[in-house]
């Protein structure tokens, strides 16, 4: 591998339609010009039969071990995420492994419903990321419902709430905020709201009215953490990976009438490559 290609690594679920997960992140390592790795904490299952019901089946502890040695055997890598983590284990182990490695530029995507469901995924986890995980995050990217969790402070509607969240999260031990209001709170902008301990800064981008937007949570902390990986600030990371995703759900598509993913190649023009 060349010296000047930069490695990042994935721990998250599978999402067999391609949109969301490792596949959203692995997709949008490449398109930042990195080398994407994975470790694959829950595989996640869609029934065409039954309204698109999710179904969550955790890989086993051991297996995630082994999965993070393989890819920790080909030296140090220059940024990781996480996303949908499968088992109060696997975040224990996660956070033993960090330490261990001394990992920096570490993205934490605090996944705890998947889109189109209303349940939280596996509720446990959630106190577990709060307990463990945080304090170890270069970044946090949570949405608006993943903020309030994690915040204790429930349901978030407005900017000024996003601003207090975002302080309490930082309080836990996180270096940097990022709260993805996206078109859930009112007004004509999709914002959000990133915040350092000191200073607030928001990302505005015009609301899409657009159902094509599966995968937009994953593909936006990915492309954070690639951005972290070649070198950027975590200001001009977040900024780049808010371009990045707006244009992915600019350009999704309908990929049956349960769930239309973002196009990931979109930043891009990917579809333009390899016409010969």
């Amino acid at each position: 591998m060349s010296n000047n290609i930069r490695k990042v690594l994935t721990v998250a679920g599978s999402d067999s339609s391609g949109g969301a997960g490792l596949q959203a992140d692995l997709k949008t390592f490449e398109e930042y010009g990195t080398f994407g790795f994975c470790a694959i904490t829950s595989i996640v299952t869609m029934d065409p039969d039954n309204h698109w019901h999710h179904a969550v089946q955790p890989v086993e502890v051991d297996m995630v071990d082994k999965q993070i040695k393989t890819v920790l055997a080909g030296g140090r890598l220059d940024a990781m995420k996480t996303g949908m983590l499968g088992s109060v284990e696997i975040i224990e182990l996660l956070s033993r492994m960090i330490d261990k490695h001394d990992i920096s530029n570490i993205v934490i995507d605090p996944v705890m419903v998947c889109k189109g469901e209303d349940e939280v995924v596996q509720p446990e986890n959630g106190q577990a990321i709060r307990d463990l995980l945080l304090k170890k995050a270069t970044i946090v990217t949570p949405n608006l419902f993943e903020a309030g969790q994690l915040s204790g402070m429930g349901r978030i509607t407005s900017l000024d709430e996003m601003k207090e969240a975002a302080h309490k999260i930082v309080e836990l031990g996180a270096k940097h905020v990022v709260i993805k209001g996206g078109k859930a709170l009112q007004g004509e902008q999709a914002i959000d709201l990133l915040f350092d301990g000191k200073e607030y800064v928001l990302y505005e981008a015009e609301k899409m009215d657009t159902n094509h937007n599966h995968g937009a949570g994953c593909t936006f902390a990915a492309a954070i953490a690639a951005g972290l990986a070649k070198g950027n600030s975590v200001k001009d990371a977040v900024l780049l990976a808010k371009k990045f995703t707006t244009e992915a759900i600019k350009r999704g598509f309908a990929f049956n009438q349960f769930v239309g993913p973002v196009w990931h190649g979109a930043y891009n023009n990917a579809e333009q490559r390899m016409t010969r």
